[in-house]
This record gives C-alpha cells, structure tokens and sequence, in this order.
C-alpha cells in the first residue's frame, strides 16, 4: 500500500508482508535489512500481535554493521526458536529514480 514518507514527502513508502517459518526467520530479516530501500520490519504472530518492530537505517546489516546488530539477530533467533510462523510486515521506500 503506498503512502507517503513524512520525513521526506516526495518519497513513496510501501508495505508488504510475508509469511515464513520460525527457522528460517532469521536468514530472512538479514536479507531484508541487507536491501536498501527496506526501512522498517515488523514481526506478527499470525493472529496480528507484534511481536517485534526494527526500524532500520539504510542496508543496516551490511558491511561492519552485523556485529552491531548481533544482539538484536539473538532476539530474532530465541523467537525463532518458539514460534512455527510469523508474518513479517516489510516498510520499502520508493528506489531512488534514475535521470536518464
């Protein structure tokens, strides 16, 4: 669903959401934190609860970062652990357009 960054109103932001099981949910926000114009993930239970909420600043996981984000990969991982599925709700910004 577009809408409108309000921090920068020319942006565009958009949310998806996917499901993916317990094991494979920390594979899964390293790749999405990893894309640039991916700004903030949400983790539900299926039933719609949060269960967490990462902002993240532009390919947060990239490069050096990781070991910054260790802890917050060993909450992700101990969810992991106790959940089958959950939804995650990714917050995309518009890619930057190009000038041709």
């Amino acid at each position: 669903m577009p809408d409108t960054d309000p921090k920068d109103p020319k942006k565009r932001t958009w949310t998806e959401e996917i499901e993916v099981a317990g094991d494979q949910l920390v594979a899964r926000v390293k790749e999405l934190a990893a894309e640039a114009e991916v700004k903030r993930i949400r983790i539900t239970e299926p039933d719609g609860d949060l269960v967490l909420e990462v902002p993240l600043t532009i390919g947060a996981l990239a490069g050096g970062a990781v070991v910054l984000a260790a802890p917050l990969l060993a909450v992700i991982g101990a969810l992991a652990a106790f959940v089958t599925k959950v939804k995650i709700e990714i917050v995309r910004t518009d890619p930057p357009e190009t000038g041709d």
